[in-house]
């Protein structure tokens, strides 16, 4: 038998006295078994607990019950809890997930995709920003079923699970827009179609829509982190703005304390309402105010999504928006 601690399927059939072709029909499922050799091999894979690999079984199977789930920062809690949504269904119908962070990084996660596609995943749901050309090509090239959670398609090519984010920020301006005249919008990279063309879109619509004129002085960028919010703030506040529309909690909870530090008072000098209602949103002191979505809906939704194509069922719809709102709390007035 092995030396080391891994048991694989040599060492059951040896131990069965059966061919290694038996015991994968065994683990398979494969009902071309006499009972008594079934009976023999299921008591030598439980006396040795061995415990197949989910591609190996898929190599008989072709199917590995395993499903990729592809996040751009595990560090973040939107895409933490929308991977948890993502989990509880992926277990209701018996799949297991293997979760992959790209890190924010192109390149890796075009690594990230392919090394889930050499594990043989028989679906992949992917987060993201934003949807490159390359990870795109990667997509169209393979068969396996992609659905997005959380992250536009412009092209409408993909199955996806969203909010209304354009309508969103023109609800947000509808609210900001009722004490204030200059609105920052604050987001991560323009370049991110999230930002740049559908949030971005609905600040203009928002601003337009309230007789407010657009001022492209307003509009800043910066990355998805704390510190880069922090060091806006005194940008901001030298452009003139008396409130700002956040895309991100963790840069809105930077422009906080930012504003905090500059000698702001919110929401009586600033106001500033913060797009995904993480719990960072409830870690500042004023709590955020916040768009409200279901993230942990947004996964288990596209989860089952995954499913129906997985099983070769019908969608009703491609692409599925699901409802939002905004929770007032101690950044806005009234």
């Amino acid at each position: 038998m092995n030396t080391d601690d891994t048991i694989t399927i040599y060492d059951v059939a040896r131990e069965a006295g059966v061919s290694m072709a038996t015991v994968s029909r065994v683990v398979n499922g494969n009902k071309n078994v006499k009972e008594n050799t079934r009976k023999k091999v299921l008591e030598v894979i439980d006396r040795l607990d061995y415990r197949p690999n989910a591609v190996a079984r898929g190599l008989a199977s072709k199917k590995t019950t395993t499903v990729g789930v592809v996040i751009p920062n595990i560090a973040n809690s939107y895409f933490s809890i929308l991977a948890r949504g993502i989990d509880d269904i992926a277990a209701m119908y018996k799949y297991n997930i293997v979760l992959a962070s790209s890190d924010e990084d192109d390149d890796k996660e075009v690594n990230v995709v392919n090394t889930l596609f050499a594990k043989q995943v028989d679906g992949i749901i992917f987060m993201g920003h934003h949807l490159t050309e390359k990870i795109r090509a990667e997509f169209s090239r393979s068969r396996t079923p992609i659905v997005l959670a959380g992250t536009v398609d412009l092209e409408h090519q993909l199955p996806s699970v969203n909010i209304d984010y354009k309508a969103a920020a023109v609800d947000v301006i509808d609210i900001l827009a009722g004490n204030h005249k200059d609105i920052a919008f604050v987001s991560g990279p323009l370049i991110d179609d999230i930002n740049g063309k559908v949030r971005l879109a609905g600040y203009k619509e928002g601003l337009k829509k309230n007789g407010l004129n657009f001022k492209e002085g307003l509009v800043f960028e910066a990355n998805y982190r704390y510190a880069e919010g922090f060091a806006l703030a005194q940008r901001v506040i030298n452009a003139g703005a008396t409130a700002a529309y956040v895309a991100e909690d963790e840069l809105a909870a930077g422009l906080l304390n930012g504003l905090f530090e500059a000698g702001k008072r919110v929401p009586e000098d600033f106001e500033i309402i913060t797009s995904n209602d993480s719990p960072i949103a409830q870690y500042t002191r004023p709590n955020l105010t916040s768009i409200s979505q279901p993230v942990y809906d947004l996964g288990a939704v596209s989860m089952r999504m995954l499913t129906k194509i997985m099983h070769k069922e019908e969608l009703e719809e491609k692409e599925i928006v699901l409802n939002h709102g905004i929770v007032k709390r101690g950044t806005t007035n009234n």
